[in-house]
């Protein structure tokens, strides 16, 4: 599928990581989605009603990592995607991005990160 609503650099602070300071600090993150889904519908009657309400599945994402206290990344994104997808019965598939803006590393680096994608098939 071609079709995509983009989210890209969704900022927010959660708690995420393996180490002591991480289970209680929130750090800032930054998080891009792409959903997957037929515009052939929205494109003819131009109507939300008739897509995915892209400000919804954002809300939905920013609560799912805040109210949650995730370990890793991976969880993180994996609980992002299938929000997603339960969300919206005509997504075909959902990528998510999540990116930790100040790691907890010595070297000086801009961000690390994962990205996973999840579909219906």
């Amino acid at each position: 599928m071609s079709d995509v609503i983009e989210l890209r650099d969704v900022r927010f602070r959660a708690i995420v990581g393996v180490l002591e300071t991480e289970r209680h600090t929130p750090q800032l993150l930054s998080l891009d989605l792409d959903l997957e889904r037929s515009f052939a519908a929205a494109i003819v009657s131009d109507d939300v009603a008739d897509t995915t309400n892209y400000a919804e599945v954002l809300t939905l994402a920013v609560t799912v990592a805040t109210e949650g206290a995730f370990f890793l990344l991976e969880s993180l994104a994996g609980a992002v995607a299938t929000a997603a997808l339960n969300y919206d019965d005509a997504l075909s598939a959902v990528e998510v991005a999540v990116r930790k803006l100040e790691p907890p590393v010595a070297e000086d680096v801009a961000s690390v990160g994962v990205r996973l994608r999840r579909s219906r098939a």
